[in-house]
């Protein structure tokens, strides 16, 4: 099991004052499960590279794990000496402890100065949400996310690849974050502990996520697979995270704010409408949430297939009980396709569909990634037709309650005026090959205009 981290900070040999090792040295530490190794295969000026290496004894492993099911070799023959998993975790925080903590004792200021950092994990499990869910978990927290998927066998290429995949995470942050976002989430992506989960567990989930896990827009996935799926303790969590509250859902501060303009079932109508005019029969609504578009689609048969696509595992478990799929029609259900994907990553299955429907969505995603989104959508699937709203920033001073420059949604990356929509859509309708209009949803405003703006994109018959 292998981590590397890696600065091009100069001096880059910094990062050995920031995880008290010393370069030159090949550091050994005794751990419960086997040995953990510090070692840097790279120290100069200009880059320097810290590896941990976690050298795991399978006895050791079953004498102090309780393990489930499987088999009764299980316990003995499974990856976990190969690849990260909670035991990495737990070697982060008994080897690289004082830089987790943000403590730097020779040189403090760097704890807390943002580095170029890159963290590679030489094997990461995606079994259960694939490389959708690493990027989902890792890019809202401001990550530039590779996955390589391995061979099962590189002398046997055709048996395809395994759930197994290199990672590599870039991102100027400090060393204290990058670590606690890796003894948070590689765990969730393995979703296998090691060890007992109990009420200890979710103090050290909410020690490790202070200051971004209750940002995060996957919070509730994060907080229900790192506690092994363990309701209660994943409520207890989510509780925590907003007391005020309990476990909200995740739109419900927006859909509050704009209830008394009905805004939520006009901009559904709106959508519609445009659909119909188009004349369009497949559609995908991407982002699709707990499935408020994907329910009047199904409602209406002019739409022959209807499918929705979200980051988030749990609003698509959401969406289907909200749309009874289990108790739909054969016919029904044949006509309606979920699946869990990202919009900043290309996807087969996205393409096919006469329209596309992005309502709400695209203000979620960093401003950065915005050219990702263009070439998935418009260079990618490249539907026929594109419809997309978006809160008009401009009409945020007629709601109360909401003060000076704040957001409609806590997880809004950004909310544009409507000139700043127009700058934008016109701008990838031109490099795209669509043509582009305008319109509002909800009551105009004389001077601030609608609530919400919507922009309809058809591509060009020479496109």
């Amino acid at each position: 099991m292998l981590l590397t981290l890696r600065t091009t900070h100069r001096p880059a040999t910094d990062l050995g004052y920031l995880l008290g090792k010393h370069p030159q040295r090949v550091q050994r530490f005794a751990l419960s499960f086997g040995e953990a190794h510090v070692f840097f295969p790279e120290a100069d000026e200009g880059a320097c590279t810290a590896a941990l290496l976690l050298d795991l004894d399978p006895l050791a492993l079953v004498a102090s794990a309780r393990r489930r099911g499987g088999g009764p070799l299980t316990q003995y023959v499974n990856d976990r000496p190969y690849v990260a998993s909670s035991l990495l975790s737990v070697a982060i925080s008994r080897v690289l402890g004082s830089a987790l903590g943000g403590r730097c004792r020779e040189r403090p200021e760097l704890a807390t100065t943002p580095l170029p950092l890159e963290a590679s994990l030489a094997a990461l499990p995606l079994r259960d949400g694939g490389e959708a869910l690493l990027r989902g978990l890792f890019e809202p927290l401001g990550y530039a996310v590779e996955a390589t998927p391995t061979l099962l066998d590189p002398a046997f290429p055709g048996w395809g690849t395994s759930a197994h995949h290199r990672v590599t995470l870039r991102s100027r942050t400090t060393l204290s974050e990058l670590l606690g976002h890796l003894y948070v989430l590689v765990p969730v992506l393995d979703d296998e502990k090691h060890y007992w989960v109990g009420d200890d567990e979710v103090d050290k989930l909410l020690a490790k996520g202070a200051g971004w896990l209750e940002r995060h827009p996957l919070r509730a996935t994060i907080a229900a697979r790192y506690l092994k799926r363990q309701r209660g303790l994943a409520r207890d969590a989510l509780a925590r995270l907003a007391p005020e509250d309990g476990a909200r859902d995740e739109n419900e501060p927006e859909e509050a704010l704009e209830a008394p303009l009905s805004l939520n079932a006009r901009r559904v109508d709106a959508v519609i409408e445009v659909l119909r005019e188009a004349g369009a029969e497949r559609v995908i609504d991407l982002g699709c949430g707990e499935g408020t578009l994907l329910r009047a689609l199904l409602a209406d048969r002019r739409f022959t297939h209807i499918a929705g696509m979200d980051v988030s595992p749990r609003a698509l478990e959401r969406a289907a009980k909200r749309l009874r799929l289990d108790g739909l029609a054969p016919r029904q259900r044949a006509r309606l396709e979920l699946f869990q994907g990202s919009l900043t990553y290309r996807d087969a299955r996205l393409a096919g569909h006469d329209a596309a429907c992005l309502i709400e969505v695209l203000e979620h995603v960093d401003e950065a990634r915005l050219p990702a989104v263009e070439e998935v959508v418009f260079g990618g699937a490249r539907p026929g037709l594109v419809v997309l709203t978006t809160p008009n920033r401009e009409y945020n001073v007629r709601f109360e309650g909401l003060g000076a420059g704040e957001r409609r949604h806590p997880d809004h990356r950004f909310e544009w005026s409507r000139a700043e929509l127009a700058t934008w859509a016109e701008g990838v309708a031109g490099r795209r090959g669509y043509g582009v209009r305008f319109a509002g949803i909800g009551d105009a405003d004389p001077e601030v205009g609608p609530p919400t703006q919507m922009a309809i994109f058809e591509r060009e018959a020479a496109s």
